[in-house]
């Protein structure tokens, strides 16, 4: 793993109104800050990974040029680097929405960095929940985003997932956890057409899934998994004021040019959720992965799906930007 710098937040109250003491915010930062302190890219974490989940992103000549851009890749809370259950002193953690985290990641680019603009955040997964936390909360300073494979809100099925793999956690530990995310982060096309023939040097479909959803797969704190699945669970761009629960009043506030990215065969966030998102999005595109891959198709895990998703972002950085208080320009 790279190594990382932390902002620390102080004590940071969360919009429950309980705090997290001596708060810090893990993150990595590339490339130079412009004159205008407007060439930002955000990329947030997912679940269970860290800031180098996206390094196949991230660096000279690649979707984020480090020599144009300034790259700023951020921890999610829970996920061990950033204050976790596991590196917490209170006895019991509280819960830490998404918005609460893009709170934090705020302070971060404008108390450090004095950002005067963010012209792409861009996340899988749980990223791109907080990518879509950070277009509503902020429109005035995001430009553009693109969420990969991830949702405004965890949908009712999503949920109900989410609920098994705790239940599998809490009954026999994270080794369980790869086994249920096993058939869940691929697709039925993906096993069904083998297309895990050769993958770290695999020849059985017993010996891939052992390989890479066996007892190490989910090897973190069973606290800090507990913490970012109820983060997750929870994730919900409306669920604050002004929108009370108003999701489509949500989505319209969104005002950043945008391309929404599911996968074809992914069962956590199926195109129909995203289809739905967009058509209450002032200014965004969906557009497909067309992957048998599942939900690791937007996780820089399939050359033909990596090149895919990263034309998409070259497109949408070379675009016209929209925020809530600007014309295109």
């Amino acid at each position: 793993m790279a190594a990382h710098d932390v902002f620390d937040l102080g004590d940071f109250r969360l919009t429950s109104g309980a705090v997290l003491p001596a708060a810090q915010l893990a993150y990595t930062a590339a490339g130079t800050l412009d004159a205008q302190r407007a060439n930002v890219i955000v990329v947030p974490s997912a679940y269970g990974g860290t800031h180098s989940d996206s390094d196949w992103l991230i660096g000279p000549g690649k979707a984020f040029d480090t020599d144009r851009w300034f790259v700023v890749a951020t921890n999610l809370f829970g996920n061990g680097l950033s204050t976790s259950p596991s590196t917490s002193a209170l006895e019991h953690f509280p819960l830490v929405t998404i918005g609460d985290n893009v709170i934090a990641q705020h302070r971060l680019l404008t108390e450090r960095f004095g950002i005067a603009r963010i012209a792409l955040v861009s996340g899988f997964s749980m990223g791109a929940q907080q990518t879509f936390e950070w277009g509503c909360r902020f429109p005035e300073l995001v430009e553009r985003i693109v969420p990969l494979c991830g949702s405004a809100r965890t949908s009712p099925h999503n949920r109900v997932f989410i609920d098994g793999a705790v239940a599998a956690l809490d009954a026999a530990g994270p080794a369980v956890v790869g086994r249920v995310w096993a058939a869940w982060g691929l697709s039925q096309a993906f096993y069904r057409n083998e297309l895990w023939r050769g993958l770290a040097g695999a020849t059985t479909l017993e010996a891939f899934v052992d390989e890479r959803y066996g007892p190490t797969a989910f090897n973190g704190d069973p606290r800090d998994l507990r913490a970012m699945f109820a983060t997750w669970r929870a994730a919900d761009i409306s669920a604050r004021e002004p929108f009370a629960g108003d999701f489509p009043a949500a989505l319209r506030a969104i005002t950043a040019r945008a391309i929404v990215m599911p996968a074809r065969s992914d069962t956590y966030f199926p195109p129909e959720d995203s289809a739905i998102e967009v058509a209450h999005m002032p200014h965004a595109e969906l557009r497909v992965i067309p992957s048998d891959w599942g939900h690791a198709a937007g996780a820089g895990s399939n050359p033909a799906d990596d090149a895919f998703v990263e034309a998409a972002l070259r497109e949408i950085l070379a675009a016209p930007a929209f925020t809530a208080q600007a014309t295109p320009s």
